[in-house]
């Protein structure tokens, strides 16, 4: 166990650390499916093993984060995580962001949310490719104008010659 949670943080780009307070079963699965869907993981785990686990990574700093009923969310998207615990906290008051962390740097609970309401990669992804294509389409109806203005141009008079 703590091996794969040593795994996890080390191939993780951002860990939340929540806090239950009562979710049932139901919930949990819900919140797991929604996390999946999202590209996170969702993991409760004993607060001792998970602290033996941060030891010689860069998370260390949150070990003080492990008390009381805790569980991690983490993700290779720096953005994934804190979203959908964010989200599912919104909607269900029984899970508590504590905290977290990204790379190096500590996260509070409000700063998990700030990095909630960030674009994920993949819709920062499909931004610049839009704008990448933008151009380009612009360009190709610069270039067709002319030629469509000329081809209105022949169409008018041949419409006033059957005239």
């Amino acid at each position: 166990m703590v091996a794969t949670l040593n795994r996890t943080f080390n191939e993780s780009a951002v860990v939340v650390v929540t806090r239950n307070h009562g979710l049932t079963v139901a919930q949990v699965e819900d919140l797991r499916a929604k996390m999946r869907d999202a590209g996170a993981s969702y993991k409760v785990a004993k607060n001792r093993l998970t602290k033996i686990a941060l030891k010689d990574t860069q998370y260390e700093p949150i070990t003080d984060l492990f008390v009381g009923p805790t569980a991690l969310a983490t993700s290779g998207d720096p953005v994934a995580a804190a979203k959908a615990a964010s989200d599912f906290a919104k909607a269900n008051e029984k899970l508590e962001i504590v905290g977290g962390a990204m790379g190096e740097t500590i996260l509070s609970a409000a700063e998990v949310n700030q990095l909630a309401a960030l674009p994920s990669l993949d819709e920062l992804r499909a931004k610049i490719v839009g704008l990448v294509q933008a151009p380009a389409t612009k360009i190709a109806q610069i270039a067709a104008a002319p030629a469509g203005q000329l081809a209105r141009v022949f169409g008018a008079y041949a419409a006033k010659e059957d005239a």
